[in-house]
């Protein structure tokens, strides 16, 4: 019988001014969709259709919303994963290989591929308020996979996850970096086979 829950999905913040979320929303199409250094908070306030002051009376800084950012990326993708793994409640391999399908499904609407490691690419290596949510939604994602195997009776479910873990990010990064189109098939066959 498991003893690791599930991790909860980390939640963002308290509810925003309607120009607060035009600004937060704004500045996460953008920023996903140009890198984080390409967008300036001129171009932010611009499409928002406010003003740099207010950008910066809602959130201090443009830092402050990247790791935003980057919380409500975590909060929308945990809650897609957690989604489906609550419609097949039963513990066991398919369980486990459900993680890889809803990153299937999710990749598909992400064309630039993980927000946190093309983030990190960015600010790795600094001090910047975003490097500890990316790395707070890695080791969420290696907290599912641990209990996720722990819940389905595996023996060594950290090094078993871990393991899960490692081939989940390694498609990521290759399906869109390496330009791999069948990564995550052939890291949801290798999960299959670990499972086995």
């Amino acid at each position: 019988m498991s003893t690791t829950a599930l991790p909860a999905v980390t939640t963002v913040e308290d509810p925003m001014t309607p120009v607060g979320e035009r600004l937060a929303e704004t500045a996460g199409r953008l920023f996903y969709a140009r890198g984080i250094r390409a967008v300036g908070v001129e171009l932010i306030a611009e499409e928002a259709g406010t003003t740099k002051k207010t950008l910066y009376d809602r959130f201090g800084s443009k830092d402050a919303l990247v790791a935003l950012y980057l919380r409500r990326r975590a909060e929308r993708w945990q809650t897609v994963a957690l989604d489906r793994l609550d419609r097949h409640p039963e513990p066991g391999k398919d369980r486990v290989l459900l993680v890889f399908d809803a990153l299937d499904d999710w990749l598909s609407q992400q064309w630039r591929g993980c927000a946190f490691v093309n983030a990190y690419a960015e600010i790795g290596g600094t001090d910047h308020p975003g490097l500890p949510v990316v790395r707070s939604e890695k080791a969420w994602m290696r907290q599912l996979f641990v209990a996720l195997v722990e819940e389905a009776g595996y023996d060594d479910p950290v090094g078993l996850g871990g393991q899960l873990h490692l081939l989940y990010e390694g498609a990521v990064v290759l399906l869109t970096a390496g330009d791999e189109p069948g990564a995550l098939v052939h890291a949801r066959q290798a999960a299959a086979r670990l499972l086995a």
